[in-house]
């Protein structure tokens, strides 16, 4: 007998919630994942599943065994696929990525490379809650800024440029301010970063934006900002199609910040898979130029 029979049945079974579904998932018979589990519970000497008629769910010592288990059995899958796949991508990738970027960007690009590989099965969370990928067990991130997690391996893919604006009927109205100290008498839009960046003479300077509105959705701020009710600090994908337009004009341009990149974040024991290689190269070639591309857009239908 194998330390590892069992295993996997275990996990499908506490995967899906059910002998049968679980079952169904690894392709085997009830009857043979029942028998497995059981087995692994007398070689283990705990139960790991509580079983009624209706439900079936895992024990205290179940829930630590199955996050465990987890972990090893996709260590062993991606230690197959690394010698096995040969270039070609497969499995399952999970990719995170806040929700405007993820929604415009990434998950297009995503949507195509996975429709050119047919063995690979896609997740994509947009979210702007910062993920721990090796805890939750991500492949890729889509990040801006700077990565200082040691556990992971970033690749830059794009850069992206903050812009300050404001309608012209805000600037009639409160006049233009010309420093970012003017800032403190203006009313600011704030969006999902708590604070906004400037640089002048080499000189970093950040400003947190103070007002009347504020919305973790870009679009939101980008139209409160278009009715004037205020400056707000965007990426330039959200901004400048409506400069074309001349709907908003750019403020403090002296204290524009340096173009921020943006990242290809992996967890570093799995950077090196066809499936992780093979994503980040395609974003590389592709996202940089969407995000070029959607700039010279109209904003007819932004969302």
């Amino acid at each position: 007998m194998s330390s590892w029979d069992g295993i996997d049945e275990f996990i499908a079974v506490a995967t899906a919630g059910s002998f049968t579904r679980g079952a169904q998932a690894i392709k085997m018979s009830p009857t043979h994942v029942s028998r497995s589990v059981l087995a692994l519970e007398q070689r283990v000497q705990t139960q790991l599943f509580n079983r009624t008629t209706r439900t079936v769910r895992l024990t205290d010592s179940g829930r630590v065994f199955f996050e465990h288990c987890s972990r090893i059995a996709q260590e062993r899958d991606e230690a197959i696929a690394l010698i096995g796949e040969q270039g070609e991508p497969q499995g399952q990738l999970r990719v995170t990525c806040s929700t405007a970027m993820g929604e415009r960007f990434v998950a297009p690009i995503i949507r195509r490379f996975a429709m050119r590989h047919p063995k690979l099965s896609v997740v994509i969370d947009l979210t702007n809650r910062i993920v721990d990928l090796v805890a939750e067990g991500y492949d890729l991130a889509i990040r801006t800024g700077h990565v200082a997690d040691s556990r992971l391996i970033a690749t830059q893919v794009a850069t992206r440029t903050l812009y300050t604006c404001a309608a012209p009927s805000y600037l009639a109205r409160a006049g233009r301010p010309t420093s970012v100290e003017d800032f403190a008498q203006h009313q600011c839009i704030a969006g999902t970063n708590p604070v906004w960046q400037f640089k002048r003479d080499g000189r970093e300077i950040i400003h947190q934006p103070q007002g009347p509105f504020q919305c973790n959705n870009g679009y939101a701020v980008m139209e409160a900002c278009i009715a004037g009710m205020g400056i707000c600090q965007l990426p330039d994908f959200y901004i400048l199609p409506y400069l074309k337009q001349g709907m908003v004009e750019l403020l403090v341009e002296d204290y524009r910040p340096a173009d921020e990149p943006v990242w290809a974040v992996t967890p570093q024991r799995r950077h090196l898979l066809p499936k992780i290689q093979s994503v980040v190269d395609c974003l590389q070639r592709e996202l940089s130029a969407a995000i070029t591309s959607s700039v010279s857009h109209d904003p007819a239908n932004p969302r």
